[in-house]
């Protein structure tokens, strides 16, 4: 029938799309398997890399396995944390849909569901601002992912004071961590929630490189090992031309708060040494 043949058709169409685009841009066939470990070798984004000159997209390794089920990832706006986290998708999706992937190698499991948590946007219509579509779609991603799921959070908690963020971005991650169980790549500006890595075992920090050149920020879009202990908020607001007069003062403002926040550590060390003391004299 027309409907038949239709369907035919657009079958053959995706098949031939695939084939092509992996003959254009230099794909590889995925290695798939019934496991749970996922591993994308020097993987890219699909559509960025077209859009830059041949052989400019740097390309990045993520590995999920038992002492990496959870991935934190830190680093300054346009670091390319959020294009890591989308091709990880992409390459994921990809590859069960039939397609060669971009990427030097891969070992993907299948997963059940790919859920995400990226951008910030509010539902004006539906009366709910940018948090309570974040909390109402995280609630979701609670309720149905699994063990076998692909979970990718970004920046949640932003819409809200920073200690509720903060507080609700932990407790997200412990509890997809330890309930949920997922492979789950959390990229935040919330550097505390690094401090995970050292108490639950299977929770890895990941950071997006930067280097400092000239007073300047240079974006190396390399994901490491490790922590991006600044956020680079004003050296990224100065390739925006903010006024300098702005700059300026939010550089000293950022120093001010720096030294009260350290004064505020040392406060709350001093204070945790002195109860410890206390309590061994009492012993």
């Amino acid at each position: 029938t027309l409907l038949e043949n239709a369907h035919q058709l657009a079958t053959l169409d995706v098949v031939l799309g695939f084939a092509t685009a992996a003959k254009v841009h230099d794909w590889t066939r995925p290695s798939l398997h019934e496991g749970w470990d996922l591993k994308i070798d020097e993987g890219r984004h699909p559509v960025v890399e077209t859009l830059l000159e041949k052989g400019k997209f740097v390309p990045n390794t993520v590995e999920f396995n038992e002492s990496a089920r959870t991935l934190i990832l830190t680093g300054p706006n346009m670091s390319g944390k959020s294009t890591i986290m989308r091709q990880v998708a992409l390459i994921s999706v990809m590859a069960q849909a039939g397609s060669f992937i971009p990427a030097k190698k891969t070992h993907l499991p299948l997963v059940d569901a790919v859920y995400t948590r990226i951008g910030s946007s509010d539902d004006l219509a539906g009366g709910r601002s940018t948090f309570m579509v974040e909390m109402t779609e995280m609630a979701r991603i609670l309720r149905q992912a699994t063990e076998n799921s692909l979970i990718l959070v970004d920046e949640i908690g932003r819409g809200t004071s920073t200690y509720d963020g903060l507080s609700l971005a932990w407790s997200l991650i412990e509890f997809m961590h330890n309930e949920v169980r997922a492979k789950t790549l959390f990229a935040t500006h919330f550097h505390e929630v690094t401090s995970l890595e050292q108490h639950a075992p299977g929770i890895k920090n990941m950071n997006v490189l930067v280097e400092k050149w000239e007073g300047e920020i240079v974006f190396l879009h390399k994901l490491a090992p490790g922590i991006c202990n600044r956020s680079y908020g004003i050296e990224v607001a100065a390739l925006a031309s903010l006024p300098q007069p702005v700059l300026v003062r939010a550089r000293d403002i950022l120093g001010h708060l720096e030294s009260q926040s350290q004064r505020n550590t040392r406060n709350r060390s001093h204070a945790l040494q002195m109860h410890q003391n206390q309590m061994t004299f009492f012993e």
